[in-house]
């Protein structure tokens, strides 16, 4: 029978040390052949990235040496770090951001020995014996310069420019005769999710683009993943409907494959993100967005058809087909990201690697249920709910949990479904956890998707207070017990709500959250250096609006506790802008907590430090709310408590 226990008081199997030591990322899948290759992050190894294989033998080996940690940092968030050829890898190594090869059974060797490139969304040109890539290049004055270059395969300084002039380029995708290029591009002040080109250039015998039209896209109309079918068709994603939706270029023409309210296509934050593939010229596997979750289905190209494929998952990412078999990253409330094969003969499913194995009983895991709730203009806004659950314990008669809003990146993202014990890890102890997809989220149409164009810091703010607002009228949670957490945009979503609706919560955690959004939209790197136009408005000209939604200037006004995670090395939201808030309310009397980890960037990386800023932030709301851990945890100063 399981216990009465204060809700935050029950003891988990769900540890600081499961979540930060066991727990492996896993991204950008390849397919060659019979051999399928991945990337993994390794926590205990500052979280290195290193390139896997499983072969024909169905061994699962790590190809990169423990010296190289494969990833590209172009445009900071990187994505599209490798490409694999006969065996043969080429890759970003991170430490100096240079391309390396690497054969069979030998170490990698340097491609390109100019310092201050960045390479990027690798595609192999096997016909030219050369990588068509995307080059950042910081070694001119002013912004890097963004182009898409051709690099040898036996090394070259630093690549041959093969189409330069706009401010942005991704995707460069050759078609399967070698004949022609497609890419993107787009340029200031957009970002790729706002609109870009889909352009379309003839190669002449040099390799060189001898023309270039625009297939799709606009400045107001977004293009994702071109891709080229077996027998060369041109196949993409664009929202002309105000849904990502799948089309392909033939006859001159744009011709829609299958239309319906639903998102075949993510915000391109990296390079190389694909939500579909090929199995043959007419037989597509696709994932797509609907109410919150991922489906996965055929999409049938000759006959007309979507065919739902089988399976639990509702995260699904990187996918890919090949010779035989077609593969994806994937996971589901209860099931943990994997990279999975499916057999197209029988949509039979195979777990090839996990991002963790799920040894907890299933009895501790909440699952993840969508949730629509009312908001500002008489709107509906999205969210996925996790209610406390632990079988060893129940809440005393009349206790109501306390509530831990989340506020995903981006801003332009979505929440993610499938098992993560940094959730878990708070409803296995007693906390209701809602992860909210407001307005300005993807995965509900544009029209959804706008709703933060000139309003972040409004538009987010009020769906992450009416969130915990239906929650408590429900009477799903204590109204009393009201904290919010973030990282990044989710920071200053939080800071934002304990800033200017600080009625409504009653602690917070912000990490490297962004508080002061001058100074972003100033010094920021080129990719988001616009960014904030379209979500706040053109600056210097609406300098105002920046002043008025930067949490930092009014710092006087929050009334809650909170506590600061921040990086020495973050280059994105400066360490001065937490140090600033942390004064801040320190003066003010409020209770309040920075913890400062050396040698992290926007983002932790480090188990030791995933680790503590987990359990610091868990020791924090327990003296906040006046209940009792359920381990022994190294305690955080708390000023003003």
């Amino acid at each position: 029978m399981p216990g009465v226990s204060p809700c935050g008081s029950w003891k988990s199997p769900i540890t600081t040390d499961l979540i930060a030591r066991k727990v492996i990322s896993l991204m950008e899948v390849a397919v060659e052949g019979e051999d399928v290759y991945w990337v993994e992050s390794h926590p205990l190894e500052g979280g290195r990235h290193a390139i896997m294989r499983r072969g024909r033998d169905r061994k699962i080996i790590e190809c990169t040496p423990s010296d190289f940690y494969v990833r590209t940092t172009v445009h900071e968030y990187g994505g599209g770090a490798y490409a694999v050829a006969e065996g043969t890898l080429y890759f970003a190594n991170y430490q100096d951001q240079r391309l390396y090869r690497q054969e069979p059974g030998a170490r990698p060797n340097l491609l390109t020995p100019r310092e201050g490139c960045r390479y990027a969304d690798l595609e192999i040109d096997r016909g030219r014996n050369r990588l068509i890539c995307i080059r950042e290049d910081h070694t001119v004055n002013g912004e890097p310069a963004n182009t898409i270059v051709g690099v040898r395969l036996e090394g070259d300084d630093s690549g041959e420019v093969l189409v330069a002039g706009k401010d942005f380029y991704s995707s460069p995708r050759l078609s399967p005769d070698g004949r022609q290029l497609a890419y993107l591009t787009w340029s200031h002040p957009n970002m790729p999710w706002d609109g870009c080109e889909l352009r379309l250039s003839d190669l002449g015998a040099d390799g060189r683009p001898v023309s270039s039209r625009v297939v799709a896209g606009s400045q107001t109309e977004s293009i994702f993943q071109p891709q080229w079918s077996p027998d060369g068709v041109l196949h993409f994603v664009a929202e002309s409907s105000g849904w990502w939706n799948l089309y392909r270029w033939r006859n001159g023409a744009a011709e829609a494959l299958w239309l319906m309210e639903a998102e075949f296509g993510r915000p391109q934050w990296q390079f190389a993100m694909s939500t579909y593939a090929f199995a043959s010229a007419s037989k597509i596997l696709c994932c797509y967005a609907q109410g919150g979750l991922d489906h996965l289905a055929w999409l049938d190209t000759a006959q007309g058809s979507l065919t739902p494929v089988a399976s639990s998952f509702t995260d699904v990412s990187s996918v890919r087909c090949g010779h035989r078999h077609a593969f994806f990253i994937a996971g589901s409330p209860t099931d943990p990201p994997a990279v999975v094969q499916l057999d197209p003969s029988d949509d039979s499913l195979e777990i090839i690697q996990r991002a963790f194995e799920p040894d907890i009983d299933n009895q501790y895991l909440s699952v993840a249920e969508p949730i629509s709730f009312p908001t500002e203009h008489d709107l509906q806004s999205h969210a996925i709910y996790y209610p406390p659950r632990n079988k060893d314990h129940v809440a005393p008669p009349r206790e109501r949990p306390p509530l831990l809003v989340m506020c995903h990146g981006g801003p332009t993202s979505s929440a993610a479904t499938e098992l993560r014990y940094g959730i878990q890890y708070w409803t296995s102890r007693g906390f209701a956890v809602v992860d909210v997809d407001y307005g300005g989220s993807s995965g509900y149409g544009r029209e959804y998707r706008q709703r933060l164009n000139g309003q972040w810091g409004i538009v987010d703010v009020d769906d992450c207070c009416n969130a915990a607002r239906f929650l408590v009228e429900k009477g799903l949670v204590d109204g009393d017990r009201l904290a919010i957490r973030g990282g990044s945009a989710g920071g200053y979503t939080t800071l934002a709500c304990l800033v200017f609706r600080s009625a409504v919560f009653d602690a917070g955690a912000s990490y490297y959250g962004l508080a002061e959004l001058e100074r972003f939209a100033r010094d920021t790197h080129k990719f988001e250096s616009r960014y904030l136009s379209s979500l706040i408005g053109p600056y210097p000209e609406r300098k105002d609006l920046y002043f008025a939604r930067s949490p930092i200037h009014f710092a006087d006004q929050v009334a809650a506790p909170l506590i600061l995670f921040q990086g020495s090395e973050d280059k994105i939201v400066p360490p001065n802008q937490s140090e600033i808030m942390y004064d801040a309310l320190r003066l003010k009397g409020l209770p309040v907590a920075y913890l400062l980890f050396d040698g992290e960037q926007h983002g932790f990386r480090r188990a030791e430090n995933i680790t503590r800023s987990l359990e610091a932030e868990y020791y924090f709301y327990s003296r906040i709310f006046k209940f009792e851990t359920a381990e022994l945890i190294e305690p955080v100063h708390i000023e003003n408590l």
